[in-house]
């Protein structure tokens, strides 16, 4: 076939993408104060989407005025905590309407599968907002009994508050654009802070269209300010004196520069980094749904994903059997267009993106991996997009690049073991903790292997299982705070212990 026909995203998304797109700072659509503006590329074809704006310093400075002046002036600290929550399940309903739109733009900006943006981001987007509106009138103190020694006789009322932090920067990452934005945001805005969002620069749309939405759902101008542009407008951010606390998702690297900025002002930082997830399969797994899993855990979002099952451990009894599995799993793989109804696995998200797992691709070979399949960019009539083959590497050990660092693209790592305590060891041989999964019928083995793994997520015979409610975050160089569930309030709200004496 000479040619893929891409079917046309409706007309919604059509308006969208043909009108001048702007920032969103202070509850207004504006221009970056400099007037630049920069291209948003389809990564299946690498043609143009459209422009949005390039915000910078100045910017920065506009977004993070606006919103302390929303948190400690405008009536966002005013309104009910009922009222609060009423306003983030309104942004919910707004998004729920406009499903197919959020979808259609995420695929386009960052080349996943429409199927998967309509069943999984878009609805995780959705249930995220709707978690943290019933959360927002949950957030509360407690009481403390005390006794002073030194003031005998004496009687306090002791209570603790539980108050925002205040003006919040927040950067997401280009894999999961809208939803990282609302596992950023949700909690944010239930505890009451206001917010400046920055978007990878490769994948602003959705965040840009989720503007649009603040002010109808009613919420105060200023609360969540937009500001799309490079990695410096996200370094103002994180080093601004006036912002209380950042959070971000991405590379370790930056999250080292993250944490520096920090110093600062002492602001505090939440930090959702890289990873080099092991899957473990032992010989009594459901061996088909264990191989089937293990490489969707790879494969999944074009393996753009922080915590992907980059790292195959098999047990030597079936360690043939498994690989060859998950050789013809990816062999079978359907790569096209995201906007294709046919396609399981898109592009890359850019063509950086692309060569970067290229090249680890060919660091792995000039090391002496196997290919068994894969290892290369996909020409033909894909070539003007940004493809790479579903690659499987065997006869790998500890010391190459392929092994250790995050390639961030759809390659996995195969390698054998003997017993639990060897693949504990093995499991944990690596700077990043973030997740790993546990592929076994036996319960014991499976608490075991989960107890030993120096990981933040645990999957028992499954991968990629997310919930608003459940806590999601790293060990190690994976970084520190949790995402989602009631665990993630503590990173956007502060203790204040109250003592009143009663018997003056």
């Amino acid at each position: 076939m000479d040619t893929v026909t891409i079917p046309e995203p409706i007309s919604p998304v059509k308006d969208f993408l043909s009108k001048p797109q702007k920032l969103l700072i202070d509850g207004k659509r504006i221009d970056a104060s400099n007037g630049e503006t920069f291209e948003v590329a389809d990564p299946s074809t690498n043609t143009i989407l459209t422009r949005v704006p390039k915000g910078g310093k100045e910017d920065i400075n506009l977004a993070v005025k606006a919103a302390r002046n929303a948190f400690e002036n405008g009536p966002w600290r005013k309104i009910t905590v009922s009222e609060r929550g009423k306003l983030i399940w309104k942004l919910a309903d707004l998004i729920e309407a406009r499903t197919e739109e959020f979808a259609q733009l995420e695929t386009l900006d960052n080349g996943k599968p429409l199927a998967i943006a309509r069943a999984a981001d878009v609805p995780l987007v959705i249930d995220h907002f709707r978690y943290y509106a019933g959360m927002a009138s949950k957030i509360h103190g407690e009481s403390i009994d005390i006794s002073v020694p030194y003031a005998p006789g004496a009687e306090f009322l002791d209570f603790t508050l539980r108050e925002p932090m205040g003006v919040v920067g927040q950067i997401i990452p280009w894999n999961f654009p809208l939803l990282m934005a609302a596992w950023k945001l949700g909690v944010a805005l239930a505890a009451g802070n206001c917010v400046v969002l920055k978007p990878a620069e490769q994948t602003p749309l959705s965040a840009l269209h989720l503007a649009d939405l603040f002010a109808e759902a009613g919420f105060p101008d200023g609360v969540v300010n937009i500001v799309t542009g490079f990695g410096d407008a996200g370094s103002y951010l994180a080093n601004h004196m006036d912002v209380d606390k950042v959070a971000f998702t991405g590379s370790t690297e930056v999250g080292h520069e993250i944490v520096k900025a920090s110093a600062a002002n002492l602001k505090r930082v939440s930090l959702e980094l890289g990873g080099k997830s092991p899957s473990i399969v032992f010989p009594d797994a459901d061996l088909d749904i264990a191989a089937q899993g293990v490489a969707g855990a790879i494969f999944f979002n074009q393996g753009q994903c922080c915590c992907a099952g980059s790292r195959l451990l098999l047990h030597k009894d079936i360690y043939s059997d498994v690989i060859e599995r998950v050789a013809d799993q990816a062999k079978n793989i359907k790569v096209g267009p995201g906007m294709c109804p046919d396609t399981n696995m898109g592009p890359l998200v850019s063509r950086e993106q692309q060569e970067k797992v290229l090249s680890y691709i060919r660091s792995g070979e000039m090391a002496g991996a196997n290919t068994l399949t894969g290892g290369k960019a996909i020409g033909g009539n894909l070539e003007k997009g940004c493809y790479v083959e579903p690659t499987v590497f065997e006869n790998v050990d500890q010391k190459m690049k392929i092994v250790k660092e995050e390639i961030f693209g759809p390659v996995v790592v195969a390698a054998p073991f003997e017993d639990i305590d060897s693949v504990i060891a093995r499991g944990n041989d690596t700077e990043y903790g973030l997740a790993a999964s546990v592929w076994t019928k036996d319960i014991n083995k499976a608490h075991k292997v989960a107890k030993g793994l120096k990981a933040g997520t645990v999957w028992v015979n499954c991968h990629n299982i997310f919930d608003a409610a459940a806590p999601f975050g790293g060990y190690k160089r994976s970084g520190f705070g949790r995402e989602m569930g009631i665990h993630a309030l503590e990173n956007y709200t502060q203790v204040k212990n109250v003592i009143i004496q009663l018997n003056n």
